[in-house]
């Protein structure tokens, strides 16, 4: 177990992906008083990070600089990088604003070039949302037997929607085709998963679109939850109604032991989306 081998081999550096910290986190959470004082540096990434998790992280680990990397295969990994010290400045702010730097992945890296663009491929301004797209040294988006995706001037668009604040802080919102649209509004999965996380009883959750003959799209959540907590889809979508308001309240719930998972830690959100697209829980 990674807690006991933290404990036992004093380790200091460690990169996890977000499953495994919000597991972490669940069984420091049931143990009561566990501490970690060794490690020094903890590195997340290859997924979106929900915010209740990280607020938990940055807590239970006073002692460790946090280091959140964005980046694509084709990018050759990171091109921005939230580091140790915005992350302690962001959990220690009242300022709503660099508080929300906390579900951004930072700013560019040296000889990175980023930018948020419109559907006419103008870059927008800070706190529009658009797609995100990359260009520099690093980029290459050529595969075998393939043509190149970097076009004619260089950029490499990434099919992520992102917004930027006034300092230059990148949000990545989610990949383009994982937008929910209901009756013509969309909604970002990340902030219901981060709403239905803050309440007590979920430990794990995942947000997708399933089909609907009116809307188009409705909100539909897979949802893991505490040991020994009593909680039903409808209690939970009323949480989400009372926080988000009700376009954004989950219509279907399922409740399941563990969320499919690829082997590497990221949930198999067409796999949800199937699941939930069978029916209501």
């Amino acid at each position: 177990m990674w807690v006991d081998t933290v404990q036992a081999e004093g380790i200091t550096h460690a990169f996890l992906v977000p499953t495994m910290l919000a597991r972490i986190v669940a069984l420091l959470r049931e143990r009561g008083g566990v501490e970690l004082p060794t490690l020094r540096s903890l590195s997340y990434g290859g997924a979106r990070m929900p915010v209740p998790v990280l607020e938990a992280a940055l807590e239970l680990f006073p002692n460790a600089g946090f280091v959140n990397a964005y980046g694509l295969t084709e990018t050759s990994a990171t091109v921005t990088v939230l580091g140790p010290d915005d992350h302690r400045a962001a959990f220690g702010s009242d300022d709503p604003v660099v508080r929300a730097r906390l579900g951004s992945v930072g700013r560019p890296v040296p000889g990175v070039e980023i930018e948020v663009v419109g559907g006419d491929g103008v870059a927008a301004p800070p706190g529009a949302e658009g797609t995100i797209r990359i260009r520099g040294d690093q980029v290459s988006g050529q595969y075998v037997g393939q043509g190149s995706a970097v076009d004619g001037d260089g950029w490499l668009v990434t099919g992520d929607l992102g917004t930027f604040d006034d300092e230059g802080y990148l949000y990545v919102h989610g990949r383009s085709d994982d937008v929910i649209i209901v009756g013509g509004e969309n909604i970002s999965p990340g902030e219901v998963e981060d709403c239905l996380l803050r309440h007590p009883a979920v430990s794990a959750v995942a947000v997708v679109g399933v089909p609907d003959e009116e809307w188009g799209e409705q909100v539909g959540a897979m949802v893991t939850v505490a040991v020994d907590a009593t909680v039903d889809g409808d209690q939970l979508a009323g949480w989400v109604r009372d926080h988000l308001g009700g376009l954004k309240a989950p219509k279907r719930v399922a409740l399941a032991d563990e969320l499919p998972m690829t082997p590497t830690g990221k949930v198999l959100r067409r796999v949800v989306r199937a699941e939930l697209a069978q029916g209501p829980s």
